[in-house]
């Protein structure tokens, strides 16, 4: 007979710093400049991070652009959304 072992599930504290990642969708709305803008202030991407985004974004139809626990990103996508960009924490 084999017996799996099963790991507890740890402290809350574990379950908080979870990864979870902040995901850019493509909309044929909002212009290059303005998403990698967007990307720039509320992100705090450097230029050329937030440009590599939009363009990934754009070919792929989604680029996840932060990674973090939620509670981390939840204002981020909450500035993105009111600036009208299309936005999940995934």
């Amino acid at each position: 007979m084999v017996r799996e072992k099963v790991k507890p599930l740890g402290s809350p504290d574990e379950a908080s710093s979870i990864k979870n990642e902040l995901i850019l969708f493509n909309d044929e709305v909002n212009s290059f400049d303005y998403v990698i803008e967007t990307l720039m202030d509320i992100c705090e991407h450097e230029q050329s991070q937030a440009e590599q985004c939009a363009l990934i974004a754009h070919y792929n139809g989604k680029c996840p652009v932060r990674s973090g626990a939620f509670s981390e990103l939840k204002p981020m996508h909450d500035g993105m959304s009111s600036r009208g960009l299309t936005v999940s924490i995934e």
